[in-house]
């Protein structure tokens, strides 16, 4: 089956890729990437229509390619994933996070790490109501990652975790692709259960899919 992967940060390519590798090996991936999406929404402040028509135009050209399926990487953009959407159905549609969420509302109480500001302002409202969201950002680890500093990028993820785990959540959720290589330092770090968005949705768009 042909998975389209479509991106808003470059950074999202790698984690995602090593998901499918290890638990859907046999999917097809198509990568589309729009870097000035991630950067149009840090200059706008807010999702604008133009960006919705954007993201609808790149799920039908994910179709008319012969898409079985669409990942978004992006957490940040949840409201423009809900139109292309709509506007493929019936093709399967996920949302980067949507699966991640689901495993997360097992804890009353989790701590929400992003490296990218605004999916810190859109994502916390997707949790179900049962489930109290302390979002934190782990500051400077984006431009570490971009500059090519894993280790300082994942030591950012570690100093906002603990942060969170001091505070007493139960569980730590890591919100980006990008942020998935730093679960086992802050699993370390923490003791706490870490949640990432990579393996979640695999598995979940492996089950819509009946693969």
């Amino acid at each position: 089956m042909r998975i389209a992967l479509i991106h808003a940060l470059a950074e999202s390519a790698a984690p995602i890729a090593r998901a499918f590798a290890e638990l859907w090996p046999e999917a097809v991936l198509a990568n589309l990437l729009d870097d000035s999406l991630s950067r149009d929404l840090a200059a706008e402040g807010a999702i604008t229509p133009a960006m919705v028509s954007r993201f609808i135009a790149l799920s039908r050209y994910a179709a008319g390619c012969g898409a079985h399926g669409i990942l978004f990487t992006c957490s940040a953009f949840g409201p423009a994933i809900e139109a292309a959407r709509a506007a493929v159905s019936p093709l399967p549609v996920l949302k980067p996070t949507e699966a991640m969420i689901e495993d997360a509302a097992r804890f009353r109480r989790v701590g929400l790490i992003a490296s990218f500001p605004p999916t810190l302002e859109s994502l916390p409202a997707e949790f179900p109501p049962g489930v109290s969201v302390r979002p934190r950002l782990a500051e400077g680890a984006l431009a570490a990652l971009q500059a090519g500093d894993p280790a300082r990028h994942d030591e950012a993820a570690v100093a906002a975790a603990r942060h969170l785990a001091a505070e007493g959540v139960e569980a730590i959720v890591l919100a980006q692709f990008s942020l998935a290589r730093a679960a086992a330092p802050v699993a370390e770090a923490t003791g706490l259960p870490v949640l990432t968005t990579p393996g979640s949705a695999v598995g979940k768009l492996r089950a819509l899919l009946g693969a």
